[in-house]
């Protein structure tokens, strides 16, 4: 039998902005639990969470680590996750198997702006919350100001559990409004000792009691019966409110800490497994077919995919979350999504870079497997029959692309190689060989996941890479309409080649009125694969041209479309009408009309005011007030457009439509120009006209190096 039970078995993520102190926390509750002897400090680089090699070199955490801990008989499983949202693929990951949220809230620097973005998944996700103010040792710690961020970010749902009695460097004593009890520690932290609370902090102490007692009673009209009744809630009454509340998303308590001198963890370790909801007491799983899937360890067997690593020399780590039933090593399950048998032949309890093989897990519980055929992150396991899938997680869309080549030559099999596996670790990373811009790219969240890719590539697969400036898919259009002709007369013996165009373009656009000097005979419209539409007419009066020799003036048309007259980017949004010509019985045949049909509409497109159209993004920053004016003036530097400015809870956000061309690099100067406190999205908006002296400057630039086009 699993060592510990459904209902004992508690899962927990711990979140916050870079810097909040998640890893450290996370010492803290291993140390208490006795999972470690000593705790391991970033600066010296020797933490459990942060193992790898490329978090020690770094500082800070960048993949999400699973830990354990067995404490006063329950199980709770830690997932601490990165601060930075170039990695926000791992908060969400964690987010969905996690059970509650660990907010943690640096007191010096008060809610910061990856905290904000972070929340916006916990309530997607509805995940239990709790919020718990760190480094109160800090000289500059302002715990009130940081409540009142909180407050003014999440809503009155924030409720004080705790407050520090001082904070700094004298920072040793916790009041605690639920138990009305103070915790006062040694330097050492650790146990502390309970103590009744000062009479100087009563009045404050009993005032934030009964507006905890309030807040709990008001999300339970039975217990805001009892509390009318007899003016107070019992312990037990506050615990099963605040559960059902948590579980609602109606009340999120708050506590205090300093991670660092480990004082309050034990506390807040205690309240995840006496109040905090395991699995079987969250809302059923709902299936993609809609079915109900309770958390029950007598269902059938269902286990969701949330998190693959490779490691090497053993092959990839799948970690789970079992959803329904008993997993046992050996056990045969059906992959839904793919549809192939995987034999889980091994399952381990992970402890950072540590595994624990066990025969079983339950359901609720967090484990891994090694080696699974062609399973993958976001697919579910099940006892066969039972075909069950549940909903995928939905990963952020990127925000940067970079081109990237190998510096020797002959090793592109290898990249290719090298990309699919980073693709499979992180969901986030798109990897996209473009036939258009000739490159592979590789789009992400920034600058700091990009050198996290570039290092497994190097370190990994023992290769050389870099990355340069990716083409911009530019557009070629037209902005007038203009006549085009071309002979194409070949004679070199035997049959030769003939045919002549003459044609007409203009401008395509919604409901654009059929042309009046002309018949049209036929009319085909074609949705272009790169966006705009290619309407095309024969408009042959006479039988000048044979019918059968338009697809090939179409044809010819279409691929200089498909290589623009002007830079070689794709055409777009035009109507072209061949109204006359000439042919000969002998020597006119499909390559000579597809020929001439090209020649005919380049020479046309090079006299009806052509214009290059660049791509243009809506680009969404979000930083705090005093940053406004740095952020702008940075943004219209790279021919933003500025659009509005919006209040988004304490931050600003700025909205502004700026050129792909110019957004290079903009993840890294962001970052360096606001300290990492702005964080932006971007998405694509539409194809603008570019300023005439960047069309001047790219159409030189195409000719220097274009080579001449057979004719």
């Amino acid at each position: 039998m699993p060592e510990f039970d459904t209902l004992h078995v508690k899962n927990i993520v711990l979140l916050g902005h870079a810097g909040s102190g998640k890893t450290t926390l996370a010492e803290c509750m291993l140390f208490e639990a006795g999972i470690i002897n000593r705790k391991g400090n970033i600066s010296e680089k020797n933490t459990t969470g942060d193992y790898h090699e490329l978090e020690r070199e770094r500082g800070n955490s960048i993949f999400s680590k699973l830990l354990h801990v067995k404490w006063r008989g329950y199980k709770i499983n830690i997932i601490d996750t990165p601060g930075y949202d170039d990695f926000s693929g791992e908060v969400i990951a964690a987010l969905r198997v996690a059970d509650t949220g660990v907010m943690m809230l640096n007191a010096v620097m008060g809610v910061e702006v990856s905290t904000d973005i972070i929340w916006d998944y916990t309530e997607k996700f509805r995940t239990p919350m709790i919020f718990a103010v760190n480094k109160l040792d800090d000289d500059n710690a302002d715990f009130d100001k940081t409540v009142r961020e909180a407050k003014a970010n999440f809503g009155s749902k924030v409720v004080m559990v705790q407050y520090p009695r001082q904070t700094g460097a004298g920072f040793h004593e916790i009041i605690d409004v639920l138990r009305m009890t103070m915790y006062k520690f040694h330097d050492a932290g650790g146990k502390p000792d309970k103590l009744p609370i000062p009479d100087d902090e009563k009045e404050k102490a009993d005032l934030l009691h009964k507006e905890l007692v309030e807040a709990v009673a008001g999300n339970d009209e039975a217990l805001m019966e009892k509390y009318f009744d007899k003016g107070e809630l019992d312990e037990d009454d506050m615990k099963n409110g605040l559960k059902r509340a948590m579980i609602g998303h109606d009340l999120f308590p708050l506590f205090c800490l300093s991670a660092e001198r480990n004082m309050g963890s034990g506390r807040l370790m205690g309240f995840i497994d006496n109040v905090c909801p395991s699995a079987n007491e969250m809302p059923a799983q709902v299936t993609k077919k809609g079915d109900r899937l309770p958390c029950d360890a007598n269902g059938p067997a269902c286990l969701f995919i949330y998190k693959t690593v490779s490691e090497p020399h053993v092959g990839e780590l799948s970690f789970f979350k079992i959803y329904s039933g008993v997993v046992k090593s050996g056990m045969d399950l059906e992959n839904e999504t793919t549809g192939v048998s995987e034999k889980i032949s091994q399952l381990f309890l992970i402890e950072g870079n540590k595994r624990t093989a066990v025969n079983e897990l339950v359901a609720g519980d967090i484990g891994a497997t090694l080696k699974l055929k062609n399973t993958h992150v976001n697919n579910t396991l099940h006892a066969k029959g039972s075909n069950y899938e549940l909903p995928p997680i939905e990963f952020p869309s990127p925000n940067m692309t970079v081109a990237i080549e190998t510096l020797k030559k002959g090793e592109e099999e290898k990249l290719s190689q090298a990309l699919h596996q980073l693709r499979e670790e992180d969901p986030t990373i798109h990897v996209e060989v473009s036939s258009e811009l000739k490159q592979t790219l590789i789009h992400c969240q920034g600058d700091m996941h990009l050198a996290v890719a570039k290092w497994k590539i190097g370190h990994n697969h023992k290769l050389d890479v870099r990355f340069i400036k990716p083409r911009i898919p530019y557009r070629e259009t037209i902005r007038k309409s203009a006549e085009g002709s071309y002979r194409h007369k070949k004679q070199s013996g035997g049959s030769g080649q003939f045919a002549e165009v003459l044609l007409r373009i203009e401008p395509w656009y919604e409901g654009m009125p059929e042309p009046k000097d002309l018949t049209v005979r036929v009319r085909d419209n074609y949705d272009l694969d790169w966006g705009g539409r290619l309407v095309f007419y024969n408009c042959i009066v006479g039988g000048a041209i044979d019918t059968r020799f338009l697809p090939s003036v179409l044809k010819g048309v279409m691929e200089k479309m498909h290589n623009g007259p002007l830079t070689g980017a794709y055409a777009r949004d035009i109507r072209v009408c061949v109204h006359d010509g000439k042919m000969h019985p002998v020597d006119s045949n499909d390559i000579s009309f597809k020929i001439a049909g090209l020649q005919a509409f380049r020479q046309a497109f090079q006299q009806a005011d052509p214009q290059i159209l660049e791509p243009v993004y809506v680009v969404e920053v979000l930083c705090p007030d005093e940053l406004t004016g740095a952020v702008m003036g940075d943004l219209q530097s790279r021919r933003a457009i500025v659009e509005g400015m919006d209040n988004e809870r304490h931050f600003r956000k700025i909205t502004a439509k700026v050129p792909l061309a110019e957004m290079d690099g903009y993840s890294s100067a962001l970052r360096s120009l606001t300290q990492g406190k702005a964080k932006f999205n971007m998405r694509f908006a539409s194809y603008e006209p570019v300023p005439g002296d960047l069309q001047r400057r790219l159409i030189t630039d195409y000719n220097a190096t274009a080579k001449e086009e057979y004719a």
